[in-house]
């Protein structure tokens, strides 16, 4: 993935970290656009999709009977937790499909709530790697990749950690395994830097 590829959804889970508050969370999710080439997963794009959480009927019901009983009532609050728009996917797979490129999987971003978030949540220890709802969630979609973007305010800047994950498969949900990334500066052949 080049540092340009990445710099929307920065952009954007910066805001969204700056706009949050104890009782909303920040959420910024984006698909990751690329190709496959010799067991690597090249990303040329993200794209952002609508969180469909708290109107999509399949949604709701997901996170009442199977996700709020499992991992806590935390997930009662329809600000927490990203469940990608239908249509935006749909929108997402054929656009990529035109660009000779597939949906390889998604990034999201998870913040210091544990210093942010309210008092009662100040308990938890949030980072880059994945919670158990997110192992869930990336064995449930099946994408190859899954990474996450850990937004923390450290001396007055905001910093962030990538971490990337894919299903570990198996029995067990709640399991991801690490995958390396590797960051480039994308530049035009024979264009100095």
């Amino acid at each position: 993935m080049s540092h340009g590829t990445l710099e929307p959804f920065l952009h954007a889970a910066f805001e969204a970290y700056e706009g949050c508050s104890p009782a909303e969370p920040p959420s910024s999710f984006a698909l990751l656009l690329g190709t496959l080439r010799n067991g690597r997963a090249l990303i040329a794009a993200t794209e952002f999709a609508r969180n469909a959480r708290s109107a999509d009927r399949t949604a709701t019901e997901e996170f009442r009977t199977t996700i709020v009983p499992r991992f806590g009532t935390a997930y009662d609050n329809i600000h927490r937790g990203f469940w990608c728009d239908s249509r935006d996917l749909l929108r997402i797979h054929r656009q990529a499909a035109a660009q000779g490129l597939e949906v390889l999987g998604s990034i999201h971003l998870h913040p210091d709530w544990h210093r942010i978030g309210p008092p009662s949540e100040r308990g938890l220890r949030i980072s880059e790697a994945p919670t158990p709802m997110d192992a869930y969630m990336f064995a449930s979609t099946g994408w190859l990749v899954n990474m996450i973007c850990y937004v923390e305010r450290q001396e007055g800047l905001l910093c962030y950690t990538l971490g990337a994950w894919r299903p570990a498969g198996g029995p067990d949900a709640t399991a991801c395994a690490p995958l390396r990334i590797q960051l480039h500066e994308h530049r035009e052949r024979g264009v100095p830097a």
